[in-house]
Parts: C-alpha cells; structure tokens; sequence
C-alpha cells in the first residue's frame, strides 16, 4: 500500500485542524502507518470562500457524489455535522467499501446501531472517538484499555459550555444570564445555547459511553435529562458552604444487569476529582470492578483537541488496512437493555427551601422523611428578609428516586412551605 486517500466533508472548525495535523504531522503518520496519508478531496458549501487555510494539493468540491463514489479514496472523515443527510452520506461510504471516521455525537446517538451494523456487513472501520470529550481518549479507553473489566459506573463532565458557566457562578458569585451572556461573547456558547445548557449534548454524549462501557444499545430517550437554566447563585453558594461543588454531570450506573442514564447538575463534594475540572474542560470518572477508579481528563472541544482524536482514528483505520483486518473492530452490544425502575435508582439529594419561620414548621419537614424512613445528613437553616420566612437547606442520606419524588411532592402539600426552590443529586461521598 504505497499511500492512503481521505476524502473530508466539511471545512470548519475542526475539518481544518484536520487537515492542519495531516499536513504538520506526515513524518509522524508515515512512521506510524507506514505510507503517505493525503486528503485528496473536501466537501464544502461554498466554492468561493475565503479560507486561511493550506490545502496542500487537496480539491474542494461543493458535490459530495465526487467523494463517496470516487473508487480511490479510501477514507471518509465526517466533520460536518447534522444528522438525517449525513447518515445518507455515511450509509452511502459504507455501501461503497470506505472506512468513515466521524465526530458527530447527534449522528452516533440517534443512528450509531444502524451504522455500526451496516459497517460490519460491509468489512468497514466505523470509528468515532471525537464524538464524545473532544481531545480526550475516553471511547477507545472504554473499548480497548478497560476491555477485560467490567464497568460499573462511569460519570462525566462532558460538556464544556456548562462547565464554563457553572465554574464561573460558583468561583465569582455572578448570575446565570450574565455568565451565559459572556460565555456567548467568547464563543462557548452557541447564540441559541439550548443543546449546551439543557442538557441535551451531554445526553448524547452519555448514551454513547453507556452502550459502548455496558455493551449495552442505551438509547437517547433512555437519558434522563435536567439542564442548569435554573441554578441560582444562591444554590451554589449554599453548595460551597456546605462542601460541595455542582456540575453538570452525564452518569451511567449499572447494577447488575440494569442501568441508569441520566444528565442533570449534581453536587459532588469539593475533594473529589470532578470538583477540580473548572472552565471549558471535560473529565469522565470511571469504576471498574477490576481497576477501581481512573479518570480521563482534558479539553473537550476546540479546533485541534478534536482534529487530533479525529486523525488518531484515521491511524487505526490506517493499520487495520495494512494487516487486512478492516471491520473486526466492531462489536455490536453483548447484552439486552434494562433500565432501572425510579425505585432502584438510589442517590442522596440536597434541597434548598422556603418555609414560614414559626413553630411547628421543622417539625412538619421532618416527618416527611421520617413518613418515608429517609435520613438527614446537613441541615442549614437562615432567616430570610422577606416575610415571616426561613431558608432551609437540606441534605438527605441515600433514599430511592420514586421515594424522593413523594417526598418532594409531599412538601409542596405542606401549609408551613412556601416552595421548594432547588432541588439537585449529590454524588461522591464515601459511601457512593
């Protein structure tokens, strides 16, 4: 195999720091592979673009047709996004015999099975670490590195818009809008951030992780999700004081033969490595039965992070192609999908709350959860200067979802409260 042909769709962000690394790092690629790697064709919207880019003899084309049926490329690298027309385009360079390497996390969580399937039948690599953590091996960890244990858990924080906002609330005591604003300004937040801060993009970052370190097909509607529009100021400074720090976090938890999914800000004590991942950066905390806990940490997106995760994908795909041994890497889900009832989810959970400050409230609170044999682990109490009212922060000990629900529930009933205005999941401590 004298040299290895990439055909590019897209041109953005990351489509040029993949053509970048290519381009700066061929020494390093011909030692790895063993022959030349060029892109030979690239996808684009618009022909007559300015770009600050060097092609290096590539040739833009505005027809995907000239890359996906072009018999000498032997290689599709996808960084266009979307999903519908792109799963088409995919399918298609499947169906014609190339290798496709993606980064689209929407496209692997809504329609990764069917690829995965379509590129086994077709003795195809369908790679896509870039699609979850950017620049971080998180994917090929899960599949090769921790191959021989069995995942328990894994938690992450793998969005980095949220992490941005968040860091900044807790470390500078500002308010939501304000940091999202600035967030938006410095270009960490798209100018509608709904993916980003409702959880959605973490959501199918988790499904990703979850089927690929369970084996298991985790779907997107299988991820409970809660973003972090309502987290207040006042939320996390009542978190610090009580020796926590929220984040946005993706958990995938297994239990014998069941799951939980979820997104949703959580409170994680301030001496626990999750707790140290500040501004745009990701980190995913995993448990195995075997190698007990690891963490993979760095930066999530960006130009060259990802490009880098996408090209190490190309270098597999490279070597598969010289020992003749394209498509055996895929492995489909060894074992069918049970997601755990709301009664087998257990978790601790802090409240934050409004109560008319007289006699008899605490006592009304507290026979909620005594009623369900929960726990109290913190209680803080402050007067508040509206009213007759008092701020109650709360954190249980480990009580089951479907019992919290009612707990919940039962509050809001309660005459003495005036509203339950926070409620978040703590993970972390000792005995979790």
């Amino acid at each position: 195999m004298e040299s290895i042909s990439v055909g590019l769709l897209g041109l953005g962000t990351v489509g040029s720091g993949v053509v970048q690394i290519i381009d700066e790092h061929q020494d390093k690629l011909m030692h790895q592979v063993g022959c030349k790697v060029s892109v030979k064709k690239i996808l684009v919207r618009t022909l007559s673009k300015d770009r600050n880019i060097y092609l290096n003899g590539s040739r833009l084309t505005d027809d995907p047709s000239d890359i996906l049926n072009d018999p000498s490329i032997d290689v599709i690298i996808e960084v266009m996004g979307g999903i519908e027309h792109t799963r088409n385009y995919i399918l298609q360079a499947l169906q014609n015999k190339k290798h496709v390497i993606t980064a689209n996390k929407d496209l692997m969580a809504v329609h990764g099975s069917e690829l995965l399937q379509v590129a086994l039948e077709n003795k195809c690599d369908l790679f896509y670490e870039a699609s979850v953590a950017g620049g971080i091996p998180i994917l090929r960890s899960l599949v090769e590195g921790l191959a021989s244990d069995r995942i328990k858990k894994m938690m992450g924080i793998v969005n980095g818009t949220t992490n941005y906002i968040l860091t900044k609330m807790s470390q500078e005591g500002r308010e939501y809008g304000e940091v999202l604003h600035e967030a938006q300004d410095l270009g960490y937040a798209e100018a509608d951030p709904t993916s980003d801060v409702e959880g959605l993009d973490a959501a199918r970052k988790i499904a990703i992780l979850g089927t690929l370190g369970f084996s298991m097909k985790v779907d997107l509607d299988d991820v409970s999700v809660s973003g972090i529009s309502n987290v207040s100021k006042e939320d996390l400074e009542y978190c610090h004081q009580l020796g926590y720090t929220m984040k946005l976090i993706g958990i995938a938890d297994r239990t014998e033969d069941k799951v939980e999914i979820s997104v949703q800000p959580t409170l994680v004590p301030h001496s626990h490595p999750l707790a140290a991942v500040h501004n745009e950066f990701n980190a995913v905390y995993v448990y195995g039965e075997a190698v007990g806990e690891t963490m993979f940490y760095g930066p999530g997106a960006g130009k060259l992070p990802t490009a880098t995760a996408v090209v190490s994908d190309l270098v597999e795909v490279a070597k598969n192609m010289r020992l003749g041994v394209n498509g055996n890497s895929v492995i489909l889900p060894q074992y069918s999908k049970k997601i755990k009832s709301d009664e087998e989810i257990f978790a601790k959970y802090f409240l934050r709350i409004h109560a008319k400050d007289q006699p008899g409230t605490f006592a009304a609170l507290t026979s909620v959860f005594s009623n369900h044999q929960v726990s109290l682990e913190k209680i803080l109490q402050l007067p508040l200067d509206e009213g007759n009212l008092a701020e109650i922060i709360i954190v249980t000990h480990i009580v089951s979802k479907r019992n919290y629900d009612f707990i919940i529930q039962q509050l809001n009933d309660l005459d003495v409260v005036e509203q339950v205005k926070s409620s978040y999941r703590v993970e972390g401590d000792d005995n979790r």
